[in-house]
């Protein structure tokens, strides 16, 4: 009895949760399955800044990024590439400086710089993100940021709007998930001793579609089978996608609270105020010639491939990876060192599948959601997802409009 009564419940929840999130999913859905190929797209679609064919001895990074700086006093690098695959240009990430006139920082219309490392000429500038216009050069990264933010402006100071709804959105569909999954399971028969036997028969069909059935079967049929035979990836990308939008807020500290967390110093440093970055005390040679040398003290082999600073957090980190083997490759990323940015110190590390096992969980939580955790196969199985989960959501609308017209005939019949 008390399954009865629940169950009206849980299909009010999946109805009204999936019609709230439907438009949201059909985005992140579409969006998702194109930036699962973002680096090959980008590739493609800008040869002219991300391809480098000049042949002969390489500038070192650190110079080219002196050089960049020297172009345009107005930013500084925040980026440097260390190393990188043949054939390719370097992207070095900038940021604007403090105007001493004004005290905020100036206006630059790009992040990005792209350098040949032979001739140190360079190819190109972008504004990655950018909403608009949206060109060959934007158009990955505008979809990139769709997907985790829909470019939702900055609100009282604040840019992450759209960040905290997608957050809310995700653990909505995370709860949806669940339960989902509980309406696939038929109501009990009132006879304990046949529940199994009824439960394997009926269950069982809710795995299958039913070809040549009327438009509305078909569409349910669809739902059901495609929710089911693809419910624990579901579920993957419902949780990654809450835990990574709302990380700082919500997942975070309720990670702190439940488990032994080890926080890396982005978790323990304030961060400076919007307009007000910190300057770092020690340039990007010093901190990397530190983390390299605590790295020959591990016995790390894998060369230092590439070194951010973080002005909100005054913090350089270095990654430690061979060409190639950052942001696109298999597993839960790179090893990183963590300097101080007033005075070199090490302050913190990053190791791979090292910590607690709350650590090793949070560590992979962007490379299940975007599937590089498996590397290629992975990153098709959640491109093929976004299309799942998009279709998912528009046969859900259909479902419901076509029950709402029902409703509605089967009332004006009665009326009458």
């Amino acid at each position: 009895m008390r399954d009865l009564l629940i169950r009206p419940w849980l299909v009010r929840l999946h109805r009204y949760a999936g019609l709230a999130i439907a438009p949201f999913l059909v985005v992140t859905g579409l969006t998702g399955a194109v930036i699962s190929w973002d680096h090959e797209l980008d590739a493609w679609l800008n040869p002219g800044l991300l391809t480098a064919t000049t042949r002969g001895p390489e500038i070192p990074s650190l110079d080219l990024a002196t050089a960049v700086e020297a172009r345009d006093t107005r930013i500084r690098v925040s980026y440097v590439p260390l190393s990188r695959e043949p054939g390719a240009a370097l992207i070095f990430g900038v940021e604007p400086r403090i105007d001493p006139v004004t005290g905020v920082p100036f206006r630059v219309d790009y992040n990005q710089v792209f350098v040949d490392p032979v001739s140190g000429r360079e190819l190109g500038r972008r504004e990655w993100g950018a909403v608009w216009p949206v060109t060959r050069e934007t158009a990955v990264s505008f979809l990139y940021k769709l997907h985790f933010s829909l470019h939702v402006p900055e609100i009282a100071g604040n840019d992450r709007w759209g960040v905290w709804l997608l957050g809310g959105v995700a653990l909505l569909w995370t709860v949806d998930c669940l339960t989902a999954l509980l309406l696939t399971f038929p109501a009990p028969p009132k006879d304990v001793a046949q529940r199994v036997r009824v439960w394997c028969r009926r269950w069982s069909v809710a795995w299958r579609i039913r070809r040549g059935s009327a438009p509305y079967r078909l569409n349910y049929d669809i739902h059901r089978a495609f929710g089911l035979w693809t419910w624990i990836l579901l579920l993957v990308l419902a949780f990654t996608a809450f835990s990574l939008n709302l990380y700082r807020e919500v997942f975070y500290p309720l990670m702190s609270a439940v488990s032994d967390v080890t926080p890396t110093p982005y978790e323990t440093r304030v961060e400076a105020s919007p307009g007000r970055p910190f300057e770092p005390r020690i340039d990007f040679v010093a901190a990397i010639a530190a983390a390299q040398a605590e790295a020959r003290l591990r016995g790390w082999r894998e060369p230092a491939g590439g070194a951010f600073y973080s002005s909100r957090h005054d913090i350089y980190s270095v990654q430690f990876h061979g060409p190639g083997e950052g942001h696109g490759s298999a597993g839960v990323g790179p090893a990183q060192l963590f300097l101080d940015g007033a005075n070199g110190a090490l302050i913190g590390e990053r190791l791979p599948w090292r910590g607690t096992l709350a650590d090793k969980f949070m560590q992979a939580q962007f490379p299940l959601h975007s599937g590089r955790i498996l590397g290629l196969p992975g990153r098709i199985a959640v491109s093929a997802m976004g299309l799942v989960v998009a279709m998912l959501s528009l046969t859900g609308v259909y479902l419901w409009w076509k029950k709402r017209a029902g409703r509605r005939r089967s009332l004006a019949r009665s009326k009458a």
